[in-house]
């Protein structure tokens, strides 16, 4: 048994101090006052105590793997290198995003083309049983406009290999991209391409039907898979995706939007880097001003991992949000969304014991351990 004493505890409701942490085997077996004989004992020091954090949307392994263009690294390495990471990050769940776009205009990248992505999927299923530090999710992103992606889904629910997944509607003058200006300079020219042939793409492509969209929410819902929208930014698109059979709402557009999507029973995702940069780098709605209106559920890391830990900390310093709360956007609430708060997501007796201890270095929250299914797998000091 391990026994974690001196902590500052952040429960889903509370900050629980004078109480220790009970370890029994990959579970939490008892917090409580008692002083328990254990087989080891780590001191915390007065630091706070966070359950590991769910990240359920990252692109984290894809810019590990193919950081520029023509330098592609081996898959299991680049896994491998990134647990390594996301650990000092608190992550100790990753949801890897793999987008599967039908057209490079947002550039070419080695895990967009469904080759890749079913081979990634292989070996994330297969990493499990072997050496891994955290735990391993994949998380499909299918924009809709690409019927590859729409095979590609099916296959892998039936293979029981991915553990959500999402619609994606990238067209210009909606969306993430309802300003044009904004979608003209985030896009890639590639092969003499001009803005006025991507438009025209636009105008003539198919997408998928709603009876498709439906059925590959229904077939996720019948594996307890977890379904979302990207972008939402209209309630009639929130009517829709309500209709297909959506339960998560990435990144709603406006304030307004995620206000109506929580009324509409929807787990609305931000981005932390948004807390970080002050605002959206789209021009979108305030992941702040969400969270303090409080149409804001969960924060994921979505392209800068080191953003979780520290957005926990700038709601509570500078906006006052409480520490629970807080703590609940990054490890409880994208539990249940992804449906696995049975087992992760609090320090609540009979769950697992993924558990990470945070200190404040220069001002800074900085990690010093990480248990994940109550094994230590990373410790840290800094030198002062």
């Amino acid at each position: 048994m391990i026994k974690i004493i001196n902590g500052r505890i952040v429960t889903p409701t509370e900050v629980l101090e004078g109480k220790n942490i009970y370890i029994d085997g990959d579970t939490i077996y008892e917090i409580s006052e008692e002083d328990i004989e254990a087989d080891r004992t780590i001191n915390a020091h007065g630091r706070y105590i966070f359950p590991g954090f769910i990240d359920v949307h990252s692109d984290t392994i894809e810019k590990i793997v193919n950081p520029r263009k023509t330098a592609v690294f081996d898959y299991e390495l680049g896994l491998k290198e990134a647990e390594k990471q996301l650990l000092q990050q608190g992550i100790t769940t990753i949801f890897h995003s793999f987008a599967m776009y039908k057209n490079t205009v947002f550039g070419e990248s080695v895990l967009r083309k469904k080759e890749n992505v079913l081979k990634m999927c292989d070996l994330i299923a297969d990493l499990h049983n072997r050496n891994h530090l955290i735990h391993h999710r994949v998380h499909l992103r299918c924009e809709i406009d690409n019927d590859e992606a729409y095979l590609a889904a099916k296959e892998l629910i039936e293979k029981g290999q991915i553990q959500e997944i999402s619609f994606m509607d990238h067209t210009p003058g909606q969306g993430q991209y309802r300003n044009l200006e904004i979608y003209r300079k985030s896009i890639d020219y590639e092969d003499g391409k001009t803005f006025e042939d991507v438009m025209e793409y636009h105008e003539k492509k198919t997408v998928l039907t709603p009876a498709q969209m439906k059925e590959l929410a229904d077939l996720a819902h019948a594996k307890n898979i977890p379904v979302a929208s990207h972008d939402d930014d209209t309630i009639e698109k929130l009517c829709f995706n309500k209709e297909i059979g959506v339960d998560i709402s990435e990144f709603p557009i406006t304030l307004d939007t995620a206000k109506a999507a929580k009324e509409k029973g929807f787990y609305t995702i931000f981005g932390a880097p948004n807390i970080l940069l002050g605002g959206s780098h789209s021009g979108n709605v305030s992941a702040a001003e969400a969270i303090l209106e409080g149409c804001g559920d969960i924060l994921c890391s979505d392209y800068y991992p080191q953003a979780m830990l520290h957005a926990v900390f700038i709601m509570n310093k500078k906006y006052g949000v409480s520490m629970p709360e807080m703590v609940n956007k990054v490890s409880l609430n994208p539990a249940k969304a992804t449906r696995i708060d049975d087992r992760y997501g609090s320090i609540e007796v009979g769950k697992k014991a993924d558990l990470l201890i945070v200190d404040e270095c220069d001002g800074y929250p900085v990690i010093t351990h990480v248990l994940v299914d109550g094994r230590t797998t990373s410790r840290v000091e800094y030198r002062y």
